[in-house]
């Protein structure tokens, strides 16, 4: 078993409460189901959609990805 150091971690949370937006707006605004934007939210994907990031930032016009994601130590 590989052990990793890092992870990736979604900061979709702050993003809501920074631009003032719902999951539930967001989800239509950004054509992604709200249960995949929950999931993100909650950390419990194991796998990030690319594309996904790619349309909440157009969402909500990010454009430093550092916004929505950052690189961890695991278990931080």
């Amino acid at each position: 078993m590989i052990y990793l150091s890092k992870e990736i971690r979604i900061h979709l949370n702050d993003i809501l409460d920074k631009y003032d937006i719902s999951l539930n707006k967001l989800a239509r605004e950004s054509n992604i189901e709200p249960a995949r934007l929950w999931e993100l939210a909650n950390y419990k994907r194991q796998t990030i959609n690319i594309g996904y990031l790619v349309r909440i930032a157009e969402t909500l016009e990010i454009n430093d990805i550092r916004e929505l994601i950052t690189l961890e130590e695991s278990g931080s």
